[in-house]
């Protein structure tokens, strides 16, 4: 057992300045494209939460199954808010675009 064990301290002390740098790359790279890949998802589920919100707004049912009048409806409050998801959407569009091509340029993958 003790013939598997290896110096590991002595070991890092000898590795040249490219293993180095290489180690530094990886390590440097690896948090970087997690970090960018999860901010790409999270734009992503914005824009997925923000479409069943928009879509949340055009259901004026009635109050219940056996009711034939429809919850109080504000036209001007449904143009608005319909309005701003629509823009806060195409942000987030153009967001997620620009976003997913940087990092398929900088990572060399597919997202």
């Amino acid at each position: 057992m003790s013939d598997d064990l290896k110096p590991r301290f002595i070991e890092s002390l000898k590795r040249n300045n490219d293993q180095i740098r290489e180690d530094r790359a990886k390590v440097i790279g690896e948090d970087s494209e997690l970090i960018y890949r999860r901010r790409v998802e999270d734009i992503e589920l914005k824009i997925k939460r923000l479409e069943r919100e928009q879509e949340g707004l055009i259901d004026i049912s009635p109050l219940d199954k056996n009711s034939l009048t429809f919850a109080d409806f504000q036209p001007e409050a449904f143009v608005q808010k319909d309005m701003e998801i629509s823009l806060t959407i195409r942000n987030l569009n153009i967001q997620f675009e620009v976003t997913k091509k940087r990092f398929e340029y900088l990572f060399g993958k597919k997202y």
